[in-house]
């Protein structure tokens, strides 16, 4: 079942808090996560890469200035526009070829956006990490935030092993694997 409503996410919630005792000690505090919906498809995956290693504040900029700047954050649109317009609205030089590759890969069908929902995580998973500039960080959060998939977690992201370490008062900052 996908992770797209509260009632989804409830159970999601309860399955974790039954298998992981010191999970359901945070639940019972009031400390369960909330619903963080995002846009599905083309856009919903730019503007995750467009928020990768910015601040909260600095993507919402960017990811403004990229929407006023395109009209509609899509393929033909970034295929329509020079590297110029995508570096102005505060693209760097990474993240426009990432762009770029994301737009051939759907205008060619090498990705399909709207069939991920339907694949396992992994297979999910591997196809959007072998677009060049997609790692697993992006991957794992488009599965779950834009696709409300019950088996990708961003494991390797630093706030949440961060999270985690506060919340079990654990030594370190658990690893990947461990988290």
């Amino acid at each position: 079942m996908l992770i797209g409503t509260e009632a989804a996410l409830a159970i999601a919630v309860a399955g974790a808090a039954g298998r992981e005792p010191r999970f359901a000690d945070l639940v019972r505090a009031g400390l369960a996560p909330t619903l963080r919906k995002r846009e599905p498809g083309f856009a919903g995956l730019v503007s995750i890469m467009v928020g990768q290693q910015v601040s909260t504040a600095s993507a919402a900029a960017i990811g403004g200035r990229l929407t006023a700047a395109l009209g509609e954050v899509s393929a033909a649109r970034i295929d329509a526009v020079g590297d110029d317009v995508l570096r102005e609205a505060g693209l760097s030089r990474a993240k426009i070829a990432t762009v770029r590759a994301l737009a051939e890969a759907v205008r060619h069908g090498a990705l399909d956006l709207e069939a991920l929902g339907a694949l396992p995580a992994d297979e999910a998973h591997r196809r959007l990490v072998a677009l060049r500039g997609i790692g697993p960080w992006t991957a794992d959060v488009y599965l779950l935030f834009c696709l409300g998939h019950p088996d990708a977690f961003p494991a390797g992201d630093l706030a949440l092993q961060e999270a985690a370490r506060d919340a079990f008062a654990l030594s370190g900052r658990p690893s990947a694997p461990e988290l």
